[in-house]
């Protein structure tokens, strides 16, 4: 199973979508400044998470959400 996954950062009022088949390993690597796209909004949270069973679907449903707009997404699906 792959996560495709939303982090809000809120010292920098920032979102980020990725994908990643270890959740944890992953918001860890985030919140330890070790993902440069990432390194200056610590301390990232966990907002949305989508479980798909393929890598090729994860990184499908990544691009979209990028494409979209992450926080656009998340208006459009009632989260926000």
């Amino acid at each position: 199973m792959f996560s495709v996954y939303i982090l809000y950062s809120e010292t920098k009022s920032k979102y980020y979508v990725g994908q990643t088949n270890d959740l944890q390993n992953r918001l860890n690597r985030h919140n330890s400044a070790q993902v440069t796209s990432t390194k200056y909004g610590i301390r990232w949270e966990v907002l949305y998470t989508i479980q798909v069973s393929t890598r090729t679907e994860a990184m499908f449903l990544e691009t979209k959400i990028k494409k979209r707009g992450i926080k656009r997404y998340l208006e459009d699906i009632g989260y926000l």
